[in-house]
């Protein structure tokens, strides 16, 4: 009970990715190929370097479940998006992003469908170089929809549920290649909860189909780095009970999230952001223990992961490194005093 993980991603070398032009704009949605600082025919052996550095720092800072950290990535879900038939990657589309702004987007100009497997290599890639249990995340359906100009379907959701199939079948791949947990990150969930009560559930549910092994969804309220405005609470969060993912993701350090939602998710478990990413100053293991004990009053420590709020991806190396030795002391210190 307890383990330990990361929300998906970990902060790139700067010997890997131009960090000052990430940090200077919104998450990319269509591909950003000029963050790269290596030169195309050396970037997949740069790439794997940075995720052997990246799965150390994980073991090093006693985590129980691994990721990637996403070091292929140039945002969480454009390297997916892009990869899929029917997406127009050449003549981007517009839409507003979560700070009400335009930004370039994907463009739906065709029947979505993936001609081939996107991240397989990545997962075996990380399942050859740890022992640990190993996570991948891949961008959910609901919120690809909504990263991208729609000009081939006649709506939203019929979107979705292509991009759902997609996502099927990647996940299933995934968990075939080595993958313990397959995680699906819709953040738009929760940027959109009016339009994801309509069909966000569905297209989830059509993501995670016939799927056996582990899968979790994470929801968050956007890069604390980026997005510097915490709500009160989730807009979408109780939705999420009638979804057949086994583990939901959710941020509670930096929003002071009253786990009072909690009791509406009886059944799953739950993967509970404790460490606050909009600072990089390194909480103690007893900051982040007391976090958690917030939580015991709705869950169960046996249905409880501790993790990040969401992606570490904009935080200086060494607080990220000391945020996952925060949280790993933490899950130590809860553990022993549950014996």
């Amino acid at each position: 009970m307890l383990l330990a993980s990361v929300v998906g991603s970990l902060p790139q070398p700067d010997w890997l990715i131009d960090r000052s032009k990430l940090a200077g704009r919104m998450p990319p949605r269509v591909r950003a190929k000029e963050l790269w600082r290596v030169a195309p025919d050396q970037l997949t052996e740069a790439q794997n370097d940075a995720t052997l550095v990246a799965i150390r720092a994980q073991e090093e800072a006693g985590l129980d479940i691994l990721t990637d950290g996403e070091m292929r990535r140039e945002s969480y879900s454009n390297h997916f998006a892009t990869a899929l038939e029917g997406v127009d990657i050449d003549n981007p589309g517009t839409t507003i992003n979560r700070n009400g702004e335009p930004y370039p987007v994907p463009r739906l100009a065709g029947p979505i469908s993936r001609p081939a497997p996107i991240q397989v290599e990545d997962v075996r890639f990380l399942r050859a170089h740890t022992e640990k249990i190993v996570k991948m995340t891949v961008p959910g359906p609901f919120t690809m929809s909504q990263q991208a100009q729609n000009d081939h379907y006649p709506d939203a959701e019929s979107a979705a549920m292509d991009l759902a199939a997609a996502v099927n079948a990647e996940i299933k791949d995934l968990h075939a290649a080595g993958a313990d947990i397959v995680q699906i990150d819709e953040p738009w969930l929760q940027a959109r909860p009016d339009v994801a009560r309509e069909f966000g559930v569905a297209a989830l549910n059509r993501a995670l189909e016939g799927v056996v092994g582990t899968t979790a969804v994470h929801l968050c309220f956007g890069y604390a780095a980026l997005v510097h405005e915490r709500p009160a609470g989730y807009s979408f969060l109780p939705e999420l009970a009638a979804c057949t993912a086994d583990q939901i993701s959710i941020e509670t350090a930096q929003s002071k999230l009253d786990l009072g939602v909690l009791a509406d998710l009886s059944g799953k478990t739950i993967i509970l952001g404790v460490i606050d990413l909009s600072t990089p100053e390194i909480e103690s293991a007893q900051v982040v223990a007391d976090r958690v004990r917030r939580a015991f009053d709705y869950v169960p420590p046996e249905r409880i992961v501790l993790s990040t709020d969401c992606g570490m991806k904009y935080l200086p190396r060494e607080s990220a490194q000391g945020k996952m030795r925060a949280l790993a002391d933490a899950s130590a210190l809860l553990r022993a005093e549950l014996q």
